[in-house]
Formats: C-alpha cells, structure tokens, sequence
C-alpha cells in the first residue's frame, strides 16, 4: 500500500474546483514536472484534498466492482497505483506544513485530521475489498510471482490486516474511534511542543552572563534579539541555540535554567501539556494492539520490523549496555574529577546542565579541539559541493542547479540528479536556513516517490534536504559546525537512497523500508567526514582558502571516542524508554516520573533531577508512529552502517566496487526484498557488532560478551 494511505481524507469542505482553477490538481508543466510552488496557495488545499479524494473513491469502487476473479493486476497492482493525486497533494501539504508553517496551515491540518482516518477506515475496513485481496494472497504460492510482486502482496495483504481488516464488525467499529482519536492526538503532542518550546526565552542584557560564548554564537543570539525587538542576547530553546548555549556559557545558574526548560517542554501544566495526551496515547496503542491479537503495542510493530520480536530488542540493547555502560561510568569519573579541579570546590557534583560545558573543557584539553577551530573550514557553499562530490566518486552522480525549477521558498535551490551515463535521475531541493515558519532539526522529504506506472514510464523522485543552520550576516557567511556538517551528510544518505531508486512500485520504492533500515544509508555517510581525502576536496579556509590541516584531522580522528560510552548509553536509555511505553500491558495510570526513571535507569550515568520529564517531548515516538517502538532502530542501523563501512575501510574509502555494491544492492532497492537478504548480499555475511566495537575502541571488550 501506498504510504499515502495515512494521509487519505473523505472532504466535502467546498465545492469541486476545475482543474484551471487550481494548480494542485492541474498537470504541472515545469522541468521534471516538479511542483509548481509559485502558483500553489493554502486556499487550494482543502479543495484538492476534496477532489483528490472523490477519485481515489472511484478508482477504489471500480477495483470491487471489478466482475473478473481478483489477480494480482486487477487487486494488488491496482490499489498500489489508485490515489495517485492525493499522494501528490498529500506530499506537498505536509512537506510545507513542516517547512512553512503558518496559522492557517496549521488550522487545515487539525481540520483534515479526523477525515484522514475516516477515509482510511474506507479502504482497509472495506470487507468486499479485503476479502480480493485475502484471495490473492491466499494463492501466492501458485502464482510465480517475482521477488518484487511477492513483496508487493505480502505488504499489501500486512497492511490491511494492521489496520484492522480481520476484525468483528464491533471491533472495527471501536478501531475506527480509537484511530481517529490517535491521529488528533498525536497531531496536538506535536503542535504542544512547538508551542511551549517558543514560549521560553532566556533574555541576557548583562555581558558578564554572556562570559564563555563564542562570537559566532553571540553574533547570533543578539540577532535573535533584534527581530523580537528586544535589548541584548536571546536564547531559545531551538537546537541552533540551546546547544551551543549549554557548552560554552560559564554562568551555571543560567545553564540550570535552561536545562530544567528544556527537560519540561509538554511538562508545564499550561494549555500546552502533553501529560494527558501521551497517557491517552499509549493506552489507545495498548487497546488496539490487544484488539488484534498481541499482548502489548512493542508485540503488534516489532513483527514486521528487522528485530522481529522485543526480546531481539531487549538483547541488542543489554549487549549495548555491557560494552559501554561501564565506559559510561568511568568517562563521568573524569568529568567529575576535571570538574572539581577547575571549579576549587571540594564538594561539586556534576549535574546534567554541567556536562556538557565540562565535557567540552576536557575534550578542548586533551585534544586541543572544539567547535571553532574547524568552523572556518566548513563554509556551507563548500561543505554543499563537498557533498554532492563525495556522491559523484562513491557511486557517478552528478548535480546541476536549475533555477527554472519552482521552490517553496528563496532559501531553496533545485539540483538536478544524473548518473554516471548523464540520465536523469531526480531531483533535489536544499532547504538548508533557519527560518519562522520552519520546524526544528533535520530531515529528508519526499514530495515524489520514484514507480513506474502502466506505461511503463519511470517517474524519477524528487526529494528535498532540510536542515537549520545559521543564516550568514552582512559580515560573515555561514560556517557550520563539525557535527552540522555530520548531520547534513546523514539527511544527505537518506536523500541517495531516494534518489537511486529502481523499483515498480512506489510503497516500496526509496525509503519506504522498514524503519529498522532506514538509518543504514544516513549514518553511513558519516563517515567520511573523518577522511582526510575527502575533506581535502571542500575544507577549505573561508578566508585564506588554506586546506584543513593535517593535524586538525588527526585531532578530529582521536577525539572521535570521546565520550562514546555516555553517547552510547544515552541513546539506550532513550530506546528503553520507548520501549516501556509499549511493553505495557494495562492501561498506564501511574506516575509520569517515577515510570519514566524506572525505564531508563539501566543506561542512566548523570544524577537524577527531579521534576523534570522527557516524554512530554519524545517527538520521535508521541507526534507519529514511525519510530513508536523503533527507537532503538537508530542502535540497530549503527551495528550494520560501522560493519559496512568496514567493507570501505578494506578496500579503499572510495573502492568503486564497495560502492557500486552497496547501491545496486542497498541504495537502489528500496524494500523489494527482505533487508536481511539485500545484506548479505552486499557485505557477503551477516553483520555483527564487533565492528561498532572495534571502531569505537571497545575490541577488547568482544571477549567479554
């Protein structure tokens, strides 16, 4: 199925539209044709959806009224290529609601929300037309089906049966209130974090509490000051700022301060609390995940992802804990100890909103490294085409600006994407500013997915790159972090994985794979960036164009580890959080705190702070369901991405025919096989931890497990 079908409305908002009248619904005579950002208007969205939907309703009628016994062409193939304009509304939509948020959009998201699922009801809850598609199934093993066909029938068939086709008439009755709560939900979680993140401000007017910041960063913050018309330096809690606040200002009071805000967004018991809403949320996950057969919400996803089952989970992460955790606990010793040292106290102990700034004194000691002695060289332009060269050597793509292709906003370029023989291949957008209107982090979106239809025309993706880096002032353009430019390459590998796809069908195209391989593609790209081969080609000073040097690398190599164990069990904890929200078994009526220090207590290596909560703002598992249950998905994606890079290390980090495997077997097939087997059939055996182990000096360790 489509991933589209998480999107279907059943709208009677406004009357039908001609198709002159809105460019949503109209053929799109652009390069490629891409979307026509200058023409579309929020005023088109709602009769879109309207329309899109009433032809999805047909198309779907003329599947069930077909006489002809159900095959996989007439069933399967056709539900796979209906809904095709509300996928393309869709896309658009929701990638401009991230991206250029505004009241409005916002609005018609909360309106379209509960007709979302009643659409979606439609299809999956549709008796006649699961009843096809159980025949189909049911004869798979007769049909001599290719590996991708096969795939296409069994997600088809999985996809119905998840979303409650097998149920009793009640039951369906009851999933189908349950559903439509869980989207609002979800949909308001998110809307509550945006809000009471945007309500904190930290005001500084005295320079002295500014003692420690870099310029770069206090350039910034006084920015920020001026457009909110204020005196002196703001801070927020937006990463961009809250980050480089928490490692760089002496002030601990102030640290404090900010830390306790960020740690209570959705935790403030105003009219953006999200505590009601994730208890509501994890109990409606509970009911229906009893309701089709499983003990717990963990049981009803994990079936259908790489780990299979929680105890897969469980042992991944305790394997985690028992190679780092007490790394963890010996890195925290030496904070501590540094900490004292520099603070002339006898009694000081490291909390929380203290490491990070300690951290930082240490690393900057022992390596001689920090954040401004690589920020000149990484001047975005640069680090841009830096990227786009590492994706020409690795596997022969190439990319083009073409300003005659529309964009949603003027911060936006438009590449086209050829491969190594000059055929097209996509084409992808860089969204790469701060902005408002703009949701925070980092991601890849797909406003086109790559399937090829009936005619057997190849519809090439379009994807976009969006990030949130600094904007460049009169003064000084923008220069990135280490870790920015880390994060670019990482949304970079989930936008090659969408650009090389080759497949039929376009819910199995790209990334739609199973949220425990997705990560592989992104995270492995990082790794390049310790390369001094690669950085040779793009960082470069931004003002005596001097190549990054030698030792600047080396100090970049060595202090790679540092702190590996605390990352590491950090993001353990965060995955056993998640996963005891969805290993409950009755309905959640406890404390929020005392639950939540319960579930992360076997990775935690800082002190407790009381009166502080996560959950109201896990995004990842309470805004969505991609990553509810996943989280651990990021750990797992690690294990694979450190052993495939071992197969760069062997060969050559450029080895062409490392590369030219890893995208014919990997990059190139999206989901039309079982991850486990496009795998192997890339590396040649099965992956293992041991080089996550050795990469992060931990080799002496494997005699340990």
């Amino acid at each position: 199925m489509k991933r589209v079908y998480l999107f279907l409305l059943f709208l009677s908002l406004s009357a039908p539209v001609t198709e002159a009248a809105n460019p949503l619904t109209s053929r799109f005579k652009t390069p490629h044709e891409t979307i026509p950002f200058n023409k579309i208007k929020n005023e088109h969205f709602i009769p879109a959806f309207d329309e899109s939907c009433k032809q999805l309703n047909e198309e779907v009628k003329a599947i069930i009224r077909n006489p002809a016994p159900p095959t996989l062409e007439n069933t399967i193939i056709a539900i796979e290529r209906s809904g095709s304009l509300l996928e393309r509304v869709s896309s658009i939509f929701y990638g401009l609601l991230d991206t250029e948020n505004d009241d409005e959009l916002l609005e018609i998201a909360q309106t379209i929300s509960p007709q979302m699922s009643v659409c979606r009801h439609n299809i999956y809850l549709n008796d006649t037309l699961f009843a096809r598609v159980k025949t189909v199934y049911e004869r798979r093993k007769i049909l001599n089906l290719s590996t991708e066909d096969s795939r296409l029938l069994q997600k088809t068939y999985n996809t119905f049966f998840d979303k409650g086709a097998n149920l009793s008439p009640e039951n369906k009755d009851r999933y189908r209130e349950l559903s439509i709560e869980l989207d609002l939900l979800e949909l308001k979680f998110n809307h509550n974090v945006l809000k009471d993140e945007n309500c904190y401000e930290l005001s500084i007017t005295d320079k002295k509490d500014m003692a420690g910041i870099p310029e770069e960063v206090a350039e910034a913050a006084a920015t920020e000051a001026k457009n909110r018309e204020m005196e002196g330096w703001l801070f927020t809690l937006s990463e961009l700022s809250y980050v480089p606040f928490m490692k760089y200002a002496e002030n601990r009071d102030l640290r404090e301060k900010m830390y306790r805000a960020k740690m209570n967004v959705g935790n403030n018991n105003n009219e953006y609390d999200n505590k009601e809403i994730v208890r509501k949320i994890v109990n409606i996950r509970l009911e229906i995940a009893r309701m089709m057969g499983f003990k717990h919400y963990a049981a009803y996803v994990l079936k259908d992802r790489m780990a299979k089952n929680e105890e897969n989970v469980t042992k991944l992460l305790q394997n985690l804990l028992d190679n780092y955790k007490s790394l963890a606990v010996n890195e925290y010793n030496t904070i501590q100890g540094f900490a004292l040292g520099t603070e002339n106290a006898d009694e000081f102990t490291v909390m929380p909103w203290d490491w990070t700034y300690h951290s930082e004194k240490v690393k900057s000691r022992y390596f001689k490294m920090n954040d401004e002695m690589t920020r000149p060289y990484f001047e975005l332009e640069r680090v841009r085409q830096g990227m786009f060269n590492l994706a020409t050597k690795l596997y022969g793509l190439t990319f083009r600006e073409n300003k005659k292709i529309p964009v949603y906003n003027a911060d936006v370029k438009a590449y086209e994407v050829f491969d190594r023989k000059g055929n097209y291949m996509a084409v992808l957008y860089t969204d790469f500013l701060q902005r408002p209107g703009k949701m925070s982090g980092a991601w890849m979106n797909s406003f086109q997915e790559q399937y090829v239809d009936e005619k057997e025309k190849d519809h090439r993706p379009h994807v976009a790159i969006v990030m949130n880096f600094a904007r460049p002032t009169a003064s000084k353009l923008s220069l990135l972090t280490y870790s920015e430019v880390e994060t670019l390459l990482h949304e970079f590998g989930h936008a090659l994985h969408g650009i090389s796809s080759k497949c039929m069908y376009e819910s199995l195209s790209g990334t739609n794979v199973k949220p425990d391989f997705v990560e592989l593609p992104s995270q492995l790209m990082e790794n390049w960036l310790k390369e001094k081969e690669f950085l040779d080609q793009f960082a470069v000073h931004y003002e005596t164009g001097e190549k990054i040097p030698s030792y600047i690398v080396q100090k970049l190599v060595d202090a790679t580890n540092f702190n590996i164990g605390y990352r590491c069990c950090r993001q353990v904890s965060l995955s056993l959080l998640d996963m005891a929200w969805h290993t409950i078994t009755e309905p959640f009526d406890e404390d929020f705190e005392e639950f939540e220090r319960k579930a992360c207590a076997p990775a935690v290596v800082l002190p407790d702070v009381p009166n502080t909560l996560l959950s109201t703002s896990f995004g990842h598992i309470f805004s969505g369901e991609d990553y509810a249950a996943g989280y651990y998905g990021y750990k797992w994606a690690e294990v694979l991405e450190a052993d495939a890079f071992a197969a760069f290390e062997e060969a050559g980090i450029f080895s062409k025919a490392v590369a030219t495997s890893f995208y014919d077997n990997i990059l190139s097939k999206g989901d039309t096989d079982d991850p486990n087997r496009l795998y192997i059939r890339f590396r040649c055996q099965q992956p293992t931890i041991e080089a996550l182990l050795q990469r992060n000096g931990l080799a002496s360790n494997l005699m340990k497990r």
